[in-house]
């Protein structure tokens, strides 16, 4: 899985439309609807935002107006191949007066992403999970001093009659952080999910 290091843009002229392929990396659904906005702001008058969001728990699409199936499908498929994740694909077009057809749309959709992606630089990607673990409040600074050892992020802390910290870590490290948590914790953790 990769992730886009930075936004990329690109223009391409099909039989006198102009189609504006962007892609950016997003962290949320939200984040993406601000971007498209400032983009319907930036491109004002276009025919058709047409955009993709492969987004952790928060993908969508729409083809704007574009017949179904002739946009988001070949934007998706295109960042589909290439693996990437957190990503908002955009493809801003002004028509030029000259119909395109199915297959020519198709083509045009996809290629604005695909000429994109040639310029963006790609980062590889680690696959994160977000467990929940509960131990004494004697045990709390110990518990987040590991997890700051072995690079997790602490999301949040609940507390009632003990201490549930809720974590991001990479998965190739979650049996590695269990097992020194545990032992740290004189066998005192608890993974709640």
């Amino acid at each position: 899985m990769y992730a886009l290091a930075a936004p990329v843009e690109t223009e391409l002229d099909i039989k006198k439309s102009r189609f504006i392929g962007i892609v950016t990396p997003v962290t949320s659904r939200e984040a993406a609807m601000r971007e498209l906005d400032a983009l319907r702001v930036r491109y004002p008058n276009a025919t058709h935002y047409c955009w993709v969001l492969l987004c952790e728990g928060a993908s969508g699409f729409d083809d704007d107006g574009e017949p179904g199936g002739t946009a988001a499908k070949p934007m998706y498929n295109v960042l589909m191949h290439k693996g990437l994740a957190n990503v908002l694909a955009v493809v801003v077009r002004y028509y030029g007066g000259i119909k395109l057809g199915a297959g020519g749309l198709t083509r045009a959709y996809g290629q604005a992403v695909s000429e994109a992606l040639k310029l963006a630089t790609l980062t590889a990607v680690e696959p994160t999970t977000e467990p929940r673990y509960r131990c004494t409040f004697a045990h709390e600074a110990t518990l987040r001093r590991l997890a700051e050892r072995h690079s997790a992020e602490v999301l949040d802390a609940a507390y009632d009659d003990a201490v549930t910290l809720r974590l991001r870590l990479k998965v190739r490290d979650v049996a590695a952080f269990e097992a020194d948590a545990t032992e740290a914790l004189s066998g005192g953790l608890v993974r709640c999910d």
